[in-house]
């Protein structure tokens, strides 16, 4: 029996991001609603074009957004960002998890919604050596202030 996953909104942190390259083909003409947000508890990596997102402390923080499909669309949306992601529910070796979290407006209010996690040991290699975002937004921060 194949249980289906609950349907949330997506936490997005990358090129997934509206304006991101990932966004005009995966998303755009398929949400009802994409607004800023963050995620506490993660810290944010360099990646080679893109960045992860790892469980990390509670005071890490996320900034990203908070995309919610049109309910028409949400299972080919799901089954898109599974791929671009790498993740395959339940298969061992997946680029990324797909896990729930907290998203917070920055108006307050929070929802659960789904945001893709590095999966293990690539948050383990990340954790050791990886280049840590310092702000915990990939987005409009150079090389050096994402460090910083």
């Amino acid at each position: 029996m194949t249980t289906q996953p609950e349907r949330l909104p997506f936490f997005v942190y990358g090129t997934l991001r509206p304006g991101g390259i990932h966004h005009a083909w995966a998303l755009r003409g398929r949400t009802e609603a994409e607004e800023p947000a963050r995620i506490d508890g993660a810290l944010l990596y360099e990646g080679p074009g893109y960045p992860y997102a790892v469980a990390g402390p509670a005071d890490a923080v996320v900034h990203g957004a908070l995309i919610t499909p049109r309910d028409a669309d949400y299972d080919d949306v799901l089954t898109t960002l599974d791929r671009l992601e790498g993740h395959t529910p339940g298969a061992s070796g997946n680029l990324y998890e797909r896990v729930v979290a907290e998203a917070v407006r920055p108006a307050g209010g929070a929802t659960r919604a789904w945001v893709y996690l590095a999966a293990e040991p690539l948050a383990a290699r990340l954790r050791a050596a990886g280049t840590p975002i310092g702000s915990g937004d990939w987005r409009g921060t150079t090389a050096a202030e994402r460090t910083g």
